[in-house]
């Protein structure tokens, strides 16, 4: 078992549900592909408009336009604003109390992709999730977040801002992300990477890898 010096925790989708839920449901509600969200999202992926939004190069309104410009073009108009509605996930109990276990042990740091909308890192809507976002949040020693840095993941400036502010080596980092494609860098660059595809599997991939009780 590598002996570790901090876990890297992504927000949306590990420490919260996953906006990809409330993605399919808007797109069901709506007579719209499945996943027609998450495809525009990844065409274009360094610069179109989710990008652009996440390392703060558009404001709320530029990104408005420019998705709606987006998904015309594919053929089901969605105005950027509509999906900036549907991020506020809800925040896992289980995951926490998994993050709460880690403190214990390990320096740990949460590296977001955001946007500048909604409160806080967690993009919440309300001030019930707000509230339980901010709780969270207080739990990391380090919070890096795409909007504030405008570099995003899996740009690896990204992660290199991680390891030179936590002062830890990426050989000696556990990093925890829902999505493949940022999982890849920090695994190039010697992290250990944990996909979560779902709750149940993350805390067993954790307990796994770290020893602890979860």
């Amino acid at each position: 078992m590598r002996e570790f010096k901090a876990v890297l925790w992504d927000f949306g989708g590990v420490l919260t549900s996953s906006p990809f839920e409330a993605f399919n449901r808007f797109e069901a509600e709506n007579g719209i592909p499945k996943d027609f969200i998450r495809t525009i999202n990844a065409t274009n992926p360094d610069d179109n408009a989710w990008a652009q939004f996440e390392s703060s190069a558009l404001d709320l309104d530029g990104f408005d336009q420019a998705f709606l410009n987006e998904t015309t073009a594919a053929g089901h108009p969605i105005p950027g604003k509509t999906v900036i509605s549907l991020l506020s996930g809800d925040v896992r109990p289980k995951m926490v109390a998994a993050l709460k276990a880690c403190k214990t042990r390990y320096q740990n740091a949460c590296l977001t992709n955001n946007v500048k909308a909604g409160s806080g890192p967690g993009m919440a809507r309300d001030a019930t999730r707000a509230n339980a976002v901010a709780e969270v949040m207080a739990l990391f020693d380090l919070v890096v977040e795409s909007s504030v840095e405008g570099v995003r993941k899996p740009e690896p400036r990204a992660y290199e801002l991680v390891l030179e502010r936590l002062g830890v080596a990426a050989e000696s980092v556990l990093y925890l992300d829902d999505l493949g494609i940022n999982l890849k860098p920090a695994a190039a660059m010697g992290m250990t990477t944990i996909k979560v595809v779902s709750e149940a599997q993350a805390l067993e991939d954790l307990a796994r890898h770290t020893g602890l009780a979860l």
